[in-house]
This record gives C-alpha cells, sequence and structure tokens, in this order.
C-alpha cells in the first residue's frame, strides 16, 4: 500500500518544528512508519543547494535563479527520498513542498504563477500531498518570535511587506483547495494549536485504515 505524504507549511515563527514532531509521534503512535525531512532539502545534495538559497549574499539572487534552484532541490528530494518512501509504504511528513514555492516566489517576490506550475508539472509529474497543514498567524507576530529564535537567513532578511503576500498566497491556495488544506490558527499557544492538529490526524489514520 502506497504511503501518504502530508505536508506542513507557514510564515516565519509559525512553529512548524514542534508541530511537525508532534504530528510525527501521534502518527508513529498509530503504527505508522514515518520519514521525516524538508524543503529546500532532504537529501545531500538537496542540502547543499539549500545552504546556496538561504545563505545571505551582497550578489542579487535573480528570481529565475531562486526559482529554478528550488525546483532543483525538489527534483532531487523526489527522486531519491520521497517517491521511494511513499512506495515502500511509509509516511512522508514534510516541512514545506511546493506551496512554500507559490507563497514565496510567486506571493512574495511576484513570480508568475504559470512559470511555477509548468515547473511543478516537470518535476513533480502527478506527485502532490495528500495533506497539507497550513500553520497561520499574524505575520508580526510570528517575525516576532523568528527574531529570538536565531540568526535570520536570506528569506528571513525580507520586509513585514513580503510576508504579508506569503501570507496571502497561503491563504489563497487554502480557500482554492480545501479538501487538501487543513488551515490551522498557530498564533494560540502551543498545546491549543495540537489540539487542533488532532481531529486531522483522526481522519487521515481513517483513511488509512478504510
Amino acid at each position: 500500500m502506497r504511503g501518504r505524504f502530508i505536508t506542513v507549511e507557514g510564515t516565519e515563527g509559525a512553529g512548524k518544528s514542534s508541530n511537525i514532531d508532534f504530528i510525527r509521534r501521534q502518527l508513529e503512535t498509530r503504527g505508522i512508519d514515518v520519514v521525516l525531512s524538508r524543503e529546500p532539502g532532504g537529501t545531500p545534495l538537496a542540502e547543499e543547494i539549500r545552504a546556496l538559497l538561504l545563505r545571505p549574499r551582497e550578489e542579487s539572487v535573480c528570481q529565475d535563479a531562486e526559482l529554478l534552484l528550488m525546483f532543483a532541490a525538489r527534483a532531487q528530494h523526489i527522486a531519491a527520498l520521497i517517491l521511494p518512501a511513499l512506495e515502500r509504504g511509509s509516511w512522508v511528513l514534510c516541512d514545506r513542498f511546493t506551496d512554500a514555492t507559490f507563497a514565496y516566489q510567486g506571493g512574495g517576490r511576484g513570480v508568475d504563477v504559470e512559470r511555477i506550475r509548468t515547473l511543478e508539472t516537470l518535476v513533480q509529474g502527478s506527485l502532490r500531498p495528500d495533506c497539507t497543514f497550513l500553520l497561520d498567524l499574524p505575520v508580526e507576530l510570528g517575525l516576532e518570535r523568528a527574531r529570538k529564535r536565531s540568526v535570520p537567513d536570506r528569506f528571513e532578511q525580507e520586509k513585514q511587506a513580503f510576508f504579508e503576500r506569503v501570507r496571502r498566497s497561503y491563504l489563497q491556495r487554502a480557500m482554492a483547495e480545501p479538501e487538501r488544506f487543513a488551515v490551522i490558527n498557530a498564533g494560540e499557544d502551543i498545546e491549543q494549536v495540537q489540539h487542533q492538529l488532532l481531529p486531522h490526524l483522526d481522519r487521515l489514520q481513517a483513511l488509512r485504515n478504510g
């Protein structure tokens, strides 16, 4: 039986790491073999591309270079990790996927979404997440949390208006695909956020058992 592909999305400071760990533990208690990964990254080569993308630099990175590097990392990630795991029946739980490209490069940078869709089809074929958790919260709150966490990478150095566009793009995608997206209010305390996640995890388990 093919595994399920679950992604977790959100703007900066949404609490993805903590909630991904919670989702993983909940799935494993249900007897599901879970493979954790992230984007960009997930394999040694894709992680090298991630380092190129995130490192602050004086040279301006053109939009096409950024977009193509994102999909280069994704192509390797899919071929070397995601598809093999799904084919052996494991569930892949991934920190970001192509929705992030539509949100950050499309919404944030203003890249034509048709260009992104073309690359999505080329690189992924029919592969799409079975379920996407969107951890949503006001941008100002998320940035405040992120500033306390670590030295900002190249994306985290963007201005608030950039992240407002990213958030708006994420919410538009969630509205367009309500059967795939579960929008979670990530502005609440971690216990309340995880309480919101549980019914969706129960639904995923029911689909597995069904």
